[in-house]
């Protein structure tokens, strides 16, 4: 939801990019139908045509979708460290 959204900006050191937030609404909506295998994940992701928010090109994968997620996790972490809650 909007406010769901508005509020656990809150907890981010940075504001989500925008493939960032296309990347959480898609992996949303495939949990919300009870998708939860990642190899089916990532292969919805290529189906749906969702860019990688790290910018590299080539099809997801179980790899490349546990690479993009630790990648995001860390700059979020590393944004947070820097700037505190809030930013």
């Amino acid at each position: 939801s909007v406010q769901h959204r508005a509020l656990s900006h809150h907890r981010l050191g940075r504001p989500m990019t925008y493939a960032e937030l296309t990347l959480a609404a898609d992996l949303e909506e495939m949990y919300a139908r009870g998708v939860h295998d990642f190899d089916t994940v990532a292969a919805e992701l290529n189906a749906k045509g969702t860019r990688r928010p790290s910018g590299e090109t080539g099809a997801w994968s179980l790899a490349t979708l546990e690479a993009e997620l630790k990648a995001i996790n860390a700059s979020l972490d590393a944004a947070h460290a820097e700037n505190g809650i809030g930013a």
